[in-house]
């Protein structure tokens, strides 16, 4: 009986050594070819543009503290979007429709979608000057929907709210955790929604061209996936196609060494 479990075992261990890959280190090391160096990254403007279905908090102020607060009681208002779990949260905003429009107290209907928040602020500020409801109104505007999306081979595969609506791929991937040991470093996906067409693009973080890529600062709404590599891929191919194997040889030395100790 001994001899059948130490010949069990020798069988696991041999197959952990034969289906445990092993990944090149380079491949596994970000900025490979880095020393010492200062980079401007080339950053298009973070400045996202609203688009339908968007989550906004609008406030606004003035010295009226009172009459200003006329025009946030729809933040007070109740949207129940799902949550990542299916869990139904609440949420005080202004949903902007899908015609693009938000309803704003007593300046109506207002154009949201294809603007930025300063552009639409200045909009609300002008308008609330024009029909003479406030002195000195001061207009702000928060996404409350502003998030990525993080697949693939990380450690903790996550969909990211980022309240200072303001990331790098680098943190993105921090908060999910990091890649495994399996990811491909030099071929990250990133899917990004422009001008109503996905666009997809890809990214070498073993390079230093990270650093000046327009794709370092993430959108709201980007897709980070990352591929597993060839290792990963290796070890799942030759798990598929050595198992049966292993589990027969298994099987009959087990009925060898039953027979042998009767």
């Amino acid at each position: 009986m001994k001899s059948l479990k130490n010949l069990g075992s020798l069988v696991v261990a041999l197959s952990f050594l034969l289906f445990s890959g092993c990944a090149s280190s380079r491949k596994a090391v970000y900025f490979n070819d880095i020393n010492k160096a200062e980079f401007t990254a080339q950053v298009e403007s973070l400045e996202p543009v609203i688009q339908s279905n968007d989550l906004l908090n609008i406030s606004v102020t003035s010295l009226n503290a009172e009459a200003s607060e006329t025009f946030n009681t729809i933040n007070n208002n109740v949207v129940r979007p799902t949550s990542a779990n299916n869990n139904v949260v609440n949420a005080a905003g202004y949903l902007v429709d899908t015609e693009g429009y938000i309803n704003f107290p007593y300046l109506g209907k207002i154009q949201a979608a294809g603007m930025t928040k300063k552009a639409l602020q200045d909009v609300i500020k002008t308008e609330i000057l024009n029909r003479k409801l406030l002195k000195e109104p001061i207009v702000d505007i928060r996404y409350m929907n502003y998030k990525v999306s993080v697949l693939g081979e990380v450690a903790k595969p996550a969909v990211l709210t980022i309240p200072n609506e303001k990331i790098t791929l680098l943190e993105a991937l921090g908060l999910a955790g990091d890649l495994t040991i399996y990811g491909s470093r030099n071929n990250i996906l990133l899917i990004r929604e422009e001008d109503g067409k996905k666009k997809l693009n890809r990214i070498d973080l073993t390079s230093n061209e990270i650093f000046t890529s327009p794709f370092y600062y993430l959108k709201s709404n980007d897709i980070v996936y990352v591929e597993p590599n060839k290792t990963k891929i290796a070890n799942a191919s030759a798990t598929r196609q050595w198992l049966p194997v292993i589990l027969s040889a298994l099987s009959l030395a087990v009925i060898s060494v039953d027979r042998l100790t009767r």
